[in-house]
């Protein structure tokens, strides 16, 4: 039996977008089952002369029966690309609707298809860093394909629970694509979360039906990325180092140690991003890659040093960037040198020193996690809490405290007593 869709069509004025002329442009809106999808019909006109209830142009206004054609042209398409998408039983959503009148839908009927779009049309959305483990998530289910069903592709339909148990089964078994980067158990369940985002954008498409995730729970294992501690971290910023590339990787790496900046946060850092804060001392004003959210902290004096030493550096060539950043690959690999001279066991990464951040510089001297959070740019407080343990000298710190603190606290009821008793005798 044929699905029935509620189906409509109707053009608005988009006012948050008033040209420079004063028209303003105007919108086509398809709604499918109370969802809508707007399509821009390159039009506009000043707010007095549109007609709301007969959402065209009034027609005693100039150009308005040209206007007035245009959009009855493009309602006509529009009403095309359904009649075809039913004919074709292709699902219907406003959605699918848009892109058959714009000419931008392919038929997404294989799972190939599916990585195919989300490649095209999706992955540029995504950072960069974020953007190339798609590429790896590609490859393993392509591998899985071919071994689990001896073809290069197969019907979306066929993407279900077992799909997705036997994808896992597969990467845990299957060899690595990089023999130096063997898949751990959240590389694998990280593989599972983007299949995921394929599905999710099938099932918004309705190239899905069902979601095959419903009954699918991504399990990660708790990680503890390492941090320095104190003497490890002077230790670092004390070792003389002649070549210049490891020097410049080891004080970038000790400018995030002591700004909790990420990698691709230091890499973008420019001069508009240092400002006079509200106690007229330099801040750092950006926005987190990840989620966007506000990063504000004061700069200290040891980022401050590594920021005057490298001054000359930002220049129009290099788009005005504070310091000079080697990929993340080369810049891992410096540190695993300077982690071998410094006699650090520990697996040097850049990100360390954001966890060195929120533990060593921020903790360990009384900040309340709550500014460290803030300073992270986290938007939750469970998140620090991942990053900043608290450690065991900090326990050991904050238990002294008590102990001192009860003892004196004892010594004052011990001497209130005798005093009373000796009040009492006199």
């Amino acid at each position: 039996m044929t699905k029935l869709h509620t189906f409509n069509i109707h053009f608005w004025l988009k006012k948050s977008s008033i040209k420079n002329d004063g028209t303003t442009p105007i919108y086509a809106r398809i709604w499918v089952d109370s969802k809508p999808s707007d399509i821009s019909t390159k039009e506009s006109v000043h707010a007095k002369h549109w007609d709301n209830k007969a959402d065209r142009v009034k027609t005693r206004t100039k150009n308005a029966k040209i206007v007035n054609d245009a959009l009855d042209e493009i309602k006509s398409l529009i009403k095309k690309a359904y009649r075809q998408l039913k004919d074709e039983n292709r699902p219907i959503t406003s959605q699918s609707i848009k892109l058959r009148y714009l000419g931008k839908d392919k038929a997404v009927l294989t799972c190939k298809d599916l990585m195919d779009y989300h490649r095209e049309n999706e992955l540029h959305k995504l950072a960069p860093g974020t953007a190339k483990n798609y590429h790896a998530t590609e490859k393993y289910v392509s591998r899985f394909l071919k071994k689990e069903f001896k073809s290069n592709d197969i019907p979306l339909a066929q993407i279900n629970y077992t799909f997705i148990v036997k994808f896992e089964n597969y990467l845990r078994t299957c060899p690595p694509l990089s023999k130096s980067r063997p898949l751990n158990h959240n590389g694998m369940m990280k593989h599972l979360e983007r299949l995921q985002k394929f599905t999710t954008l099938a099932l918004k498409h309705g190239w899905l039906k069902s979601n095959p995730f419903a009954l699918y729970q991504l399990k990660y294992e708790e990680f503890d990325c390492p941090f320095l501690e104190r003497d490890e971290l002077d230790s670092i910023m004390m070792l003389r180092i002649s070549q210049a590339s490891i020097r410049l990787v080891r004080d970038v790496f000790v400018f995030s140690c002591y700004t909790g900046l990420s990698y691709i946060e230091v890499k973008n850092l420019k001069q508009c991003d240092i400002v006079n804060g509200i106690d007229d001392e330099q801040w750092i004003m950006v926005r987190r890659q990840k989620t966007k959210t506000p990063v504000k902290l004061p700069v200290l004096d040891e980022a401050k040093a590594i920021l005057e030493k490298y001054a000359d550096y930002p220049s129009e060539k290099n788009n005005y960037s504070l310091l000079r950043m080697f990929s993340d690959q080369k810049v891992n690999k410096h540190l695993k040198k300077i982690a071998e001279l410094c006699n650090i066991k520990k697996n040097l990464t850049f990100h360390v020193a954001r966890h060195t951040f929120a533990t060593t510089i921020a903790l360990l001297n009384d900040v309340p996690i709550e500014t460290v959070s803030k300073m992270l740019g986290h938007t939750k407080l469970s998140t620090t809490q991942k990053y900043a343990r608290v450690i065991e000298k900090k326990i050991s710190s904050d238990m002294t405290k008590l102990k001192t603190k009860l003892k004196n606290s004892k010594k004052e009821q011990n001497y209130r007593s005798t005093t009373h008793d000796h009040l009492k005798i006199v």
